[in-house]
């Protein structure tokens, strides 16, 4: 049964279909060869001369090779190969032959498609018709008569007439047999004259890394953004329920706060939201989307902890500070403030964002927290969020215990040309310190 289905079943059909469109795609320079043999021999029987076009058909195949040469063969290929041969699609590759190394074996691959094709295509209409004639000859006296009367006398002999139709069933047995043999050659070739070449492997590897680049981005501004208004609004909310019969104003107080945090996270939401829907493709304005550090005012106002801001310079000006650094700065305030919010016992903090010569410097502190032993599950992503933002703009970053505070600082350039440039010494792992920060200890891990 097993046997059967490999000659006849749906995928030998499907690539026996295939190598017959081959044949046909191989018939306009088969003509072109045939034209070519006929001006050099004077077209005497040509088309009965096994010679002429064996001839025809080795001149073929050059004019077809050189066809596969063109980019866009391969796609069409590739797409003929997945439908037709049943090679796994994860195995070939995509898009038009760029490389030499490409063209070349998407050549030898076309060639030997329509090669094989050929072949199998005279096959396909010459040999049924013969091996059906050939197994009717004990059964049609006028057949017998016609195919016999002229030829052998060994094939008059009542023995090879009762073998006729054995032979006949065996022609056409054959025929599934090399036609499944071509087949099953033309897909162990697809993966390796259609596979991906290392250029290939390279540029599927560039995209990828894109793709997860925009990913980590958006998982960054979902954990900043959301994250922090459900820090501010639990812990708003738990204290006003603990003063809820005794301090009326502060419970007025705590859901002005509230109402004004989760309004902004909506439309720092909705930003993030805008991305997906462009599907994550940054652009020349992606980069400014969001609050810059021109919204921090509202940001400390309402974070849930008193907080002692300082600022030099004129970060909020977008002429001394890039939109793109603004925007960043800010988050990384957001994920400290966060962290002074999960941590902190709601102690003060201490925030300075000073523009230096070169760089953009903040500095958060805050009292470490009552239980420092004490790791949040889950916990962590925070600090690596902040040390991806610094690095991409070429920043660098320090977290850590510093005697009795927390301290977070970031170093960001204001200069487009210091991209990349301080990427070593950052914490990437968001679980101990970084730069020429001691190891940290204690509420370390709950960061």
């Amino acid at each position: 049964m097993r046997a059967v289905r490999a000659l006849f079943g749906r995928r030998a059909r499907l690539r026996w279909l295939h190598l017959i469109i081959g044949g046909a795609l191989l018939m306009p320079y088969f003509l072109v060869g045939t034209v070519l043999v006929g001006m050099a021999g004077g077209g005497k029987h040509l088309f009965s001369s096994l010679p002429a076009q064996s001839a025809a058909f080795a001149l073929a195949l050059p004019m077809a090779a050189v066809t596969g040469l063109f980019a866009l063969v391969r796609p069409l290929c590739v797409a003929a190969a997945r439908a037709l041969c049943g090679v796994p699609p994860a195995l070939l590759a995509d898009g038009p032959a760029r490389t030499r190394q490409a063209r070349v074996r998407t050549a030898g691959w076309y060639t030997l498609h329509l090669a094989l094709g050929g072949v199998v295509s005279g096959c396909t209409l010459a040999l049924p018709p013969f091996a059906v004639a050939v197994a009717a000859l004990p059964f049609f006296a006028g057949l017998r008569a016609s195919w016999l009367l002229d030829g052998p006398e060994p094939l008059r002999e009542p023995w090879v007439l009762a073998l006729a139709p054995v032979a006949g069933i065996a022609m056409l047995v054959a025929l599934a047999l090399a036609v499944a043999a071509a087949g099953e050659v033309l897909a162990r070739r697809a993966t390796v004259l259609l596979g991906p070449t290392p250029e290939d492997r390279l540029a599927a590897a560039e995209r990828r890394a894109a793709d997860l680049a925009v990913r980590n981005r958006l998982a960054r501004e979902l954990h900043d953004s959301v994250g922090h208004a459900l820090s501010a609004v639990t812990l708003q909310a738990g204290a006003a329920r603990r003063v809820l019969d005794r301090d009326p104003e502060f419970v007025r107080e705590a859901l002005t706060a509230i109402e004004e945090t989760t309004r902004r996270t909506v439309g720092e939401l909705d930003a993030v939201l805008g991305l997906l829907r462009r599907d994550g493709e940054p652009d020349e304005e992606g980069a400014a989307h969001g609050p810059g550090l021109d919204a921090l005012g509202g940001l400390l106002t309402h974070c849930g902890v008193p907080v002692a801001y300082e600022r030099k310079g004129d970060p909020e000006n977008p002429r001394v500070v890039r939109p793109d650094v603004s925007r960043e700065a800010y988050r990384i305030v957001q994920e400290g403030l966060s962290n002074a919010l999960r941590h902190g016992g709601g102690a003060a903090v201490r925030l300075l964002v000073a523009v230096r010569e070169r760089e953009l410097e903040i500095v958060m502190e805050n009292p470490l927290g009552e239980r420092p032993g004490v790791a949040r599950p889950g916990g962590g992503r925070g600090l690596r969020g902040v040390a991806e933002r610094a690095v991409l703009l070429g920043g660098r970053t320090e977290a850590g215990p510093h005697g009795d505070v927390w301290r977070l600082t970031a170093r960001l350039p204001l200069t487009a040309s210091g991209a990349r440039a301080g990427t070593t010494g950052t914490d990437t792992t968001g679980t101990g310190t970084a730069g020429t920060g001691t190891a940290g200890t204690g509420s370390e891990g709950r960061r």
